[in-house]
């Protein structure tokens, strides 16, 4: 009989941010308002067993991460964000299994209503 695998995820909703990324020269200076969402997908097994907090993912060790990118180094793209904070949380978080970040831009400098602008990036761990 074959071995069933399984994947427990842990998600953080809405992690707010005032950072200073962007194309334009005033977004970068100026900054502007930012969610992030992540979700992270990992063996439960362990943890199930021991209900111990070392055998989990961490949300605030998760947030802590994310803190880094947003309030770290600009980038011109939303989506080289979200790239960055995934690739970030895989290289330090080895019980992930794969990651997908959301990340919203919500002061948008366009001459248009809207609400925000959002990208969504998914890194899966090779085996």
């Amino acid at each position: 009989m074959k071995r069933q695998s399984s994947l427990a995820r842990i998600s953080v909703a809405n992690a707010e941010y005032f950072a200073f990324h962007g194309v334009r020269e005033e977004e970068r200076s100026l900054g502007g308002r930012y969610q992030v969402d992540v979700d992270v997908w990992f063996d439960p097994v362990k943890v199930s067993v021991s209900d111990d907090l070392s055998d989990t993912v961490n949300y605030e060790d998760l947030l802590f991460i994310v803190n880094e990118y947003m309030n770290g180094e600009s980038c011109e793209l939303i989506e080289t964000l979200a790239s960055d904070i995934a690739s970030g949380i895989l290289d330090r978080m080895p019980i992930v299994r794969h990651v997908t970040i959301r990340v919203r831009k919500l002061s948008v400098p366009i001459q248009q209503v809207l609400d925000h602008v959002e990208t969504e990036i998914t890194l899966v761990r090779e085996a």
